[in-house]
């Protein structure tokens, strides 16, 4: 379970479930937003129909391509290896099935060329700023403001509504059925 440090309900309570919901969305924008930063276009994010969802639905330019992208975003010491069990046989032909609505339901997009990537992100409690580490210059550029670094410059972090997210692990065309 992902919660604040500070929080420990237990993993019945709504709050657990809300806070875990939250920080997935933003594992995902942040994903959203590395991509376009890599030059993918992103088509649609948490696309679902009666058979589930897909996170990231991105084309990429050169080459061509239509991507499924599966984000796990974990906290630190789960227990699925930051996410990557937890994309069984079963999790992939869900998602198979799930691409194969969409292509249905986008007919323009189906002769496109398709992938399923995976992107692991790490979170945790973005740490405090003290008075005494800000500096003038500090307030003017946010480090989640700076260019994203290139695909071989992975692990890489922002601090996003405060918490502190990690994209180690982006994993393309991940499986295959």
């Amino acid at each position: 379970m992902i919660v604040p440090e500070s929080v420990n309900p237990p993993a019945s309570s709504s709050f657990a479930k809300n806070t875990r919901a939250t920080i997935g969305v933003l594992g995902e924008e942040f994903v959203a937003d590395w991509l376009r930063s890599q030059d993918w276009q992103i088509l649609h994010h948490r696309w679902h129909c009666r058979l589930g969802e897909i996170d990231v639905i991105a084309q990429s330019q050169m080459p061509q391509c239509l991507t499924f992208v599966e984000v796990k975003t974990r906290s630190k010491g789960n227990w699925d290896s930051d996410g990557l069990l937890a994309i069984t046989p079963s999790k992939q032909k869900k998602l198979w099935q799930t691409a194969q609505l969409f292509l249905m339901a986008h007919p323009d997009l189906a002769t496109l060329p398709c992938q399923f990537d995976v992107a692991l992100v790490r979170c945790q409690s973005a740490p405090k700023k003290r008075a005494q580490d800000l500096t003038p210059g500090s307030l003017l550029l946010q480090k989640s403001q700076l260019p994203f670094p290139a695909e071989s410059d992975l692990p890489m972090t922002r601090t996003i509504a405060g918490y502190q997210l990690t994209l180690h692990h982006y994993i393309p065309e991940a499986f295959t059925l």
